[in-house]
């Protein structure tokens, strides 16, 4: 019962949520704070992703092939590699080194 209780209470508040975006007045949404705050926050949740599922499993930290992948990805990103050279060369890499035994 108790479980039922915390889905739909997350329910109501996922909903709450995504009303409460339609009634915000457009003139809230066009202040600067909140384009600067808005326009960062994508990118802040896709980095936070990116450590968690790399450097985590379960509830343990860990320091695997994952990590030597996304060092590879870097460093083809910052010699500005295309996108699917960068995801084919972390892949290989993190691959590679777990064929090998590392993670």
């Amino acid at each position: 019962m108790t479980f039922w209780i915390a889905v739909l209470a997350a329910s109501a508040v996922a909903f709450a949520t995504k009303f409460a975006g339609y009634v915000v007045p457009p003139a809230a949404l066009e202040a600067p704070r909140v384009k600067r705050v808005t326009g960062m926050l994508p990118v802040a949740l896709l980095a936070s992703l990116v450590v968690l599922q790399t450097f985590s499993t379960g509830r343990d930290l860990v320091l695997d092939a994952r990590a030597a992948g996304l060092a590879v990805a870097v460093v083809a990103l910052a010699c500005r590699a295309p996108f699917i050279v960068v995801v084919v060369l972390a892949a290989g890499t993190a691959a590679g080194l777990r064929a090998l035994g590392w993670g």
